[in-house]
């Protein structure tokens, strides 16, 4: 029993924290897939070419430079 409390002890904070990152890595993932979406949107359309295409593509490479940021950082 006493082995028990004390792994929930420990494991507790550490899964706060895995919690927390988790959650900061997702709010920089969703805003640059946001932007990134916007700009495709923007270039495409001042370019001739699909806007929709171009959000999408551009969702994409947001998500993934937002990801990037948030290990990084």
């Amino acid at each position: 029993m006493m082995v028990k409390r004390t792994a929930l002890r420990i494991l507790g904070p550490i899964a706060a924290v895995a919690l927390v990152g988790t959650i900061l890595t997702g709010c920089s993932v969703l805003a640059g897939s946001a932007i990134g979406a916007g700009a495709g949107a923007a270039v495409a359309a001042g370019t001739g070419h699909d806007p929709g295409r171009g959000a999408l593509v551009g969702a994409g490479v947001g998500a993934a430079g937002g990801a990037i940021y948030g290990i990084v950082r």
